[in-house]
């Protein structure tokens, strides 16, 4: 049986030098990474993650924009999510609020649904308000 390793799927809605830096980390850690495109944004998170039962589909019309980077972790357990936070923090690469894992109950939202739902909870811890 192979060894599922864990995968990082990273959205950003414009390249920066942060990303080089975020990138280095994740291969130093052996972290498969999948870029996501923006006009991915209205596909489903189990689907992007490669996840058994989820198709890509390509919906009609434009893909919802999703304004900042967005980090979408899978197959991480305890130990190895807490190494990757320190090891940003250690590259220095700044902060990305937009963070989540992917679970048996967001596996079917599409990842627009996803942003909204952790910006909301965002907001909501931070006291900040939507734009």
């Amino acid at each position: 049986m192979a060894v599922k390793k864990e995968l990082v799927l990273y959205y950003t809605p414009e390249k920066s030098d942060a990303d080089r830096l975020l990138k280095g980390v994740l291969v130093r850690m052996g972290i498969r990474i999948r870029n996501i495109a923006p006009e991915q944004t209205s596909e489903k998170v189990g689907a992007l993650a490669g996840l058994p039962g989820y198709e890509e589909q390509k919906e009609e019309g434009e893909a919802p924009v999703i304004p900042e980077k967005m980090l979408v972790l899978h197959g991480f357990g305890q130990q190895k999510l807490q190494e990757l936070l320190g090891s940003l923090r250690k590259a220095k690469i700044p902060p990305i609020p937009m963070k989540a894992m992917v679970t048996e109950h967001n596996a079917g939202w599409t990842l627009y649904e996803l942003y909204q739902e952790i910006r909301k909870e965002h907001e909501m811890m931070t006291g900040q308000k939507g734009e």
